[in-house]
């Protein structure tokens, strides 16, 4: 397939990948991530019980849950246990700067800023339109003074989060896919499919795992894309910031990821037709936000 012209700027953000262009190279570099994003990520919450001391059991539940404060951001944070994974594969198996995953990183700071304001402001305005406000009426969860207080770490902790999913599968996994495979259905659809199959959990999603997974895979597609017009990863991150931030510190589902949050919508992820029906405004979002990070970047 022949790459899109829309999309070269997607080729010198992936530059740096061409250098070491093997194929046993990324099967390896995805080895050495895996195992030492692991092993950090075991380390991590070691540190975490240590600490914790007689409280570690309660505290483990609470970070596998999310569903108090402290236990969600702790949870957020160890994402950062991949990304420090694949810094190690980035610098010791491919030889390249795990920066570089970024693109430039003054470029991608610029085109963050030039996207987050207005994703910012069109998906408060979608927040606050119906069928939110007509058919959904929100439970105050954190007090004001405690959602403020811990605002800055919360901010903190999604963009680790996020940061993290965005330098694996915009970053890593489709740059070098991109050098083995110059077809865009593969080096944006596998990672895509990846994400989308990190993102199934039926164990808190239950009969809305597949539609929730879709989702997902749709919002990866939409990443992709803009990080392959960019060419750098700023876009990318700041339109899955905004999201997480709505998602998770300002309206969240009941229960698991909600230990953030201002306000719960009076469901959780396992109730079947109220969440299929918020999907709809998903979807809607997600391609309203694109489109404007896609004009936003054209500025």
């Amino acid at each position: 397939m022949k790459f899109p012209s829309a999309y070269a700027a997607h080729d010198s953000l992936a530059a740096p990948a061409k250098t070491h262009p093997e194929g046993w190279r990324f099967a390896l570099g995805m080895v050495v991530m895996l195992v030492a994003g692991y092993g950090i990520m075991s380390t991590y919450w070691a540190f975490v019980q240590t600490i914790a001391g007689g409280q570690a059991p309660a505290l483990l539940q609470d970070a596998e849950e999310g569903a108090s404060p402290i236990g969600m951001i702790l949870l957020l944070i160890g994402f950062g246990s991949m990304a420090a994974g694949l810094a190690l594969s980035t610098q010791h198996v491919h030889k390249r700067a795990f920066a570089s995953l970024f693109g430039p990183l003054d470029l991608a700071w610029a085109q963050f800023k030039q996207v987050a304001l207005p994703v910012a402001g069109i998906s408060l305005l979608i927040a606050i339109l119906p069928p939110w406000g007509g058919t959904h009426e929100l439970q105050p969860h954190l007090t004001l003074g405690t959602w403020l207080t811990l605002l800055p770490l919360s901010l903190l902790a999604v963009g680790i989060q996020v940061a993290t999913e965005e330098v694996v599968f915009r970053g890593y996994l489709q740059q070098h896919l991109s050098v083995i495979n110059r077809d865009p259905r593969v080096w944006i659809g596998l990672p895509a499919l990846l994400f989308a199959l990190g993102h199934y959990s039926p164990a808190t999603a239950g009969p809305n795992a597949v539609p929730l997974a879709l989702w997902a895979g749709a919002f990866a597609l939409a990443m992709a894309d803009l990080t392959a017009r960019s060419g750098t990863l700023g876009p990318a991150i700041a339109v899955h910031f905004v999201n997480n931030v709505f998602a998770m510190v300002i309206i969240s589902y009941q229960g698991d990821l909600s230990g953030l949050a201002l306000y719960t919508l009076p469901m959780s992820m396992d109730d079947a037709e109220p969440v299929r029906a918020a999907l709809l405004v998903d979807i809607m979002m997600l391609l309203v936000t694109w489109l404007a990070a896609r004009l936003a970047l054209r500025r």
